[in-house]
């Protein structure tokens, strides 16, 4: 998930006593069973900590240096292995992570991947507390294992004595960690002939591109294929800034998408399906809206007014509201002005929900009704299940969602847009037979759609490898899975996909 919550300096480089007792690795393993498609399987699930160490070159008493380990951090990991499969070279394995930064991988593990799930309405809404997990029937463990990772200062993952927080919160620091952490975990477990895949979300699918080449280039672990659920790759999509047009093309189908769940639409638009008005919405960016903001104040008066009158039309907002915007509508206004009439606010991880503001006025909501809706189920389902049925014990907070988004390093890319799909692209022509999956909610205000479009559309792949790149669309936000028509419909896309990718 791309979130931005409350970041607590206080907090940032607590671990760092470096008289501390060294960590060491805490395994907890636990047995069930789960019924898909009428098929028990029975599975082990290994929860707990690995200590990921890095090589050092210690000064021994005599001349030259010696080589050591220096513990660095303590990853949280939850995996589950389908049981009596005697070769695991026959098993495809799914290292799975979200994004934040700084979110634990509570999401898709207890959404869509792992044996439960939180369990919410059919549309996605949370039920009344207090919460529960009920068995998954979409979980992907009938087609390949799963490992869920925790970076470090999410879930009960920490750096170790000694070690500063701050280093792994960073776009390389955080891709070597986790790198290295699959690197390990391939050897111990005998992964390494095994298909192998990558699953994440949000900043998660960032930081699954980036893995794509540090994999390879690092430690020669060549994926088999790259899960996308909700997908930025080139932040310049959606970065809304002065000069920086993109965001605002890219954005108005999702816009149009809100507005017509919301029923803001013109009843002729009103009145037809959404995939049909989409189309006619996209056109327009691709065409008229385009050429207009390429004008800038060039634009004659008239053909402004044609476009003011396009946009209110594929909005729900009014010519008026437009205009002063000066045809480019950023995402909080959005989000604030909708259904400000209503004294309602729309969600920016799913725009289906609506919240609650102490006023109508201003232009950004107090906070995000899509993630209200859901932190509380997930949190509550999340500490019981991990202490109760996988037996893991700590007393330290599960960090379901640390603070990180506005204190995280971009330094590789300063003085320009954050941009990984080319990492991706080398990774592909490196490796032709790795494949990609990309799912797209049309009700994300995060990371919409038609962003994902562009970036794949401007990835420069050689059109042989085109064929590499599926997409898949469904009628809800960013965590689509929540909304139960969707989590079945991904559910036979990845497993389809993941089929596909390990050539079985």
């Amino acid at each position: 998930m791309t979130l931005t919550p409350q970041h607590d300096p206080s907090t940032e480089n607590k671990y760092d006593d470096a008289s501390a007792p060294a960590p060491q690795d805490n395994l907890v393993t636990t047995q069930h069973t789960l019924t898909i498609d009428g098929q028990a399987i029975a599975y082990t699930v290994t929860a707990g900590t690995i200590v990921l160490k890095e090589e050092t070159e210690k000064k021994g008493e005599e001349e030259g240096a010696s080589e050591g380990e220096k513990p660095r951090a303590s990853i949280f990991f939850i995996a589950y292995t389908r049981d009596g499969v005697d070769d695991p070279a026959s098993r495809p394995v799914t290292f799975s992570f979200n994004g934040g930064p700084g979110s634990s991988s509570v999401w898709l593990h207890l959404g869509v991947l792992g044996p439960r799930r939180v369990l919410l309405d059919d549309d996605g809404f949370a039920l009344r507390p207090p919460y529960k997990l009920v068995d998954n029937e979409a979980s992907l463990l009938d087609v390949t294992d799963l490992v869920f990772i925790d970076p470090v200062s999410t879930g009960f993952s920490r750096p170790a004595p000694g070690e500063k927080a701050k280093d792994f919160h960073g776009f390389t620091k955080d891709i070597e960690s986790v790198g290295d952490f699959i690197r390990l975990y391939t050897s111990r477990y005998r992964r390494w002939l095994s298909p192998k895949f990558l699953a994440g979300e949000s900043y998660g699918t960032t930081r699954a591109a980036g893995l794509s080449g540090y994999l390879q280039q690092r430690h020669g672990l060549w994926l088999n294929g790259v899960m996308l659920v909700s997908s930025i790759l080139d932040f310049q999509t959606a970065d809304f800034n002065p000069g920086n047009d993109l965001p605002h093309l890219l954005f108005l189908p999702t816009y149009t998408a809100t507005a017509w769940y919301h029923r803001r639409l013109p009843a002729d638009l009103q009145a037809q399906p959404l995939a049909e008005v989409l189309a006619q919405v996209e056109a327009f960016v691709m065409g008229d809206y385009a050429r207009a903001l390429l004008h800038g104040s060039a634009l004659p008066s008239e053909q402004r007014a044609v476009i003011v009158r396009q946009l209110a039309r594929f909005t729900g907002l009014t010519e008026d509201y437009v205009e002063r915007s000066d045809l480019r509508i950023e995402i909080f206004r959005f989000t604030k002005e909708l259904l400000r009439a209503q004294r309602r606010t729309v969600g920016r991880l799913d725009s289906r929900y609506s919240g609650i503001d102490r006023d109508a006025a201003g232009e950004h909501f107090e906070f995000d009704p899509s993630y209200a809706a859901v932190q509380g189920a997930y949190t509550a389902c999340f500490n019981d299940y991990v202490r109760g049925d996988l037996q893991f014990e700590s007393d330290l907070p599960y960090e379901i969602l640390k603070g990180l988004y506005q204190t995280w390093s971009y330094k590789e890319f300063e003085n320009q847009y954050v941009n990984v799909a080319e990492t991706l692209r080398k990774a592909i022509n490196m490796n032709p037979h790795l494949r990609v999956h990309v799912a797209n909610g049309y009700y994300d205000l995060a990371t919409p759609y038609f962003a994902m479009a562009y970036t794949f559309n401007h990835l420069g792949l050689d059109p042989s490898l085109l064929d590499n790149i599926g997409m898949s669309f469904y009628e809800a936000g960013h965590m689509m899975y929540v909304h139960l028509p969707s989590l079945h419909k991904l559910k036979a896309e990845l497993a389809g996909f993941i089929r596909t990718a390990a050539g079985s």
